[in-house]
């Protein structure tokens, strides 16, 4: 999977986003926006790996079925929020923000852009690593 870095830093530059991660569903990161360190970047992708897939095993708290679809995670804090969205198999985009962002376009534009990018944002097993 190879996503573009300036599809992130577009993200960035939107009123009240800091930061953005592209990381695969074991917590490595694909890429990450050009305001964060690359050694920042892994450690909040192995951190928000753990939480999409905690996220994703309450599934059947909001549903019927234990397998329903994990779509997006918000964690909001004092200081902002942190949105984590699926974006293909294994592939989620991360993004943090400050708390006077307009969620539900950041949210749209997260969408937007997975949906723009499709299959590309797909990270395929590695070997003996199952993956949802």
């Amino acid at each position: 999977m190879t996503t573009p870095a300036w599809m992130l830093n577009d993200l960035v530059n939107l009123p009240g986003v800091r930061h953005a991660i592209v990381l695969t569903a074991d917590g490595l990161v694909d890429v990450h926006s050009a305001g964060i360190t690359r050694d920042a970047a892994d450690k909040f992708a192995a951190a928000l790996a753990g939480l999409q897939s905690l996220s994703r095993s309450t599934a059947e708290f909001c549903a019927d079925s234990p397998h329903a679809p994990w779509r997006q995670t918000l964690v909001e804090f004092d200081t902002g929020y942190l949105l984590t969205t699926a974006a293909g198999t294994g592939s989620y985009l991360a993004v943090s923000c400050t708390s006077d962002v307009d969620l539900p376009m950041i949210s749209h534009r997260l969408h937007q852009l997975v949906d723009r990018l499709g299959r590309e944002m797909t990270s395929p097993p590695r070997n003996g690593t199952a993956r949802p």
